[in-house]
């Protein structure tokens, strides 16, 4: 799968690059500091609908002696020698088609007006928080050795679900994963996201459902605060505890609220904090901004694990006979 690989290649390739002395960026302007009042909808809520997108290369976590924003100049050279790193790994046998990825981004993320080198802003650092044990569940990846039976499989192998559980954490080429949120009831909210054909249908409720009717994106509930719409979700699927493409490790007892601003017209922004003592030492904050497009959503198909499933199986029964 690209988007896996994509990410892999990134954060080894940004890993490697030698530190460098950064100049301090600008602060924002004010275009990008004020307050804006997005329009209504006929129900009177913020109007967040559209088609929203970014085409950026991003990563989760921060490095060592690289500060969040980077001015203009020194972020192109950063995002350059991304793009000339993934091009000298290709070289040694990886996915010829990496270094066109990477340069049909638009570089680093732009928020408010700034070029972000990582999408997590607190710890101020860009470290997450992870207790040792998870730490090495993260490394370890999304990969499983349960074969017993198909529910033990992940989600995401079996086609079930793509990039919309939450968090939404946007890793890799951005513009994977568009989004379009359709406002047709004071009731509800519906966010569809394109890899994997997604769509969050989110009640405005003050409580969630009990434990037992938990769904392959967990349960989610809506409020508005201001023009912010606030989203909280628990009861997140155990079987995919460990993220497809950002290696994320998020559980069933882990709390999501992500909080979803549009800045201007064409800006909205995505931030979200994850809570889970038992893999965090401290709850920890993200963001990143999505930006309109014109542009249609396609539809996502995904078969391999799907019509593969029963030879993972088989697999899995062949290995524990070697073992």
């Amino acid at each position: 799968m690209k988007a896996r690989t994509f990410n892999a290649v990134l954060v080894a390739c940004v890993s490697s690059l030698a530190p460098a002395s950064f100049a301090q960026a600008p602060k924002p302007t004010a275009s990008h500091t004020s307050v804006y009042a997005a329009p209504k909808t006929p129900f009177g809520h913020p109007n967040l609908e559209g088609v929203w997108t970014s085409n950026f290369m991003t990563i989760l976590e921060g490095l060592p002696d690289v500060p969040l924003v980077l001015p203009e100049k020194e972020a192109q050279e950063f995002a350059t020698r991304m793009v000339n790193a993934f091009a000298e790994r290709s070289a040694r046998g990886l996915d010829p088609e990496l270094p066109e990825i990477a340069k049909a981004t638009e570089g680093l993320p732009i928020v408010r007006g700034e070029r972000r080198t990582r999408t997590v802003v607190e710890p101020a650092d860009g470290i997450l928080p992870y207790t040792p044990e998870a730490r090495k569940e993260s490394k370890a990846g999304p990969v499983t050795k349960r074969y017993d039976n198909p529910e033990e499989r992940p989600a995401w192998e079996r086609c079930l679900v793509g990039l919309a559980v939450p968090p939404v954490t946007n890793i890799g080429a951005g513009s994977l994963n568009p989004r379009q949120i359709f406002q047709t009831s004071p009731e509800q909210i519906i966010i569809h996201s394109e890899y994997g054909d997604e769509a969050r249908i989110i009640p405005f409720a003050n409580t969630h459902k009990p434990k037992v009717l938990h769904t392959a994106l967990g349960d989610s509930i809506a409020r508005w605060e201001g023009e912010t719409l606030v989203v909280e979700t628990v009861s997140l699927p155990e079987v995919d505890r460990v993220r497809l493409v950002s290696n994320l490790v998020v559980t069933k007892n882990s709390k999501v609220i992500e909080r979803l601003t549009r800045l201007s017209d064409n800006e909205l922004l995505y931030q979200y904090t994850v809570e889970d003592p038992a893999i965090y030492t401290a709850p920890w904050s993200a963001e990143y901004s999505l930006y309109r497009t014109d542009q249609r959503m396609f539809e996502s198909s995904c078969h391999e694990g799907n019509y593969a499933l029963s030879n993972i199986l088989k697999g899995g029964r062949v290995a524990d006979k070697w073992r």
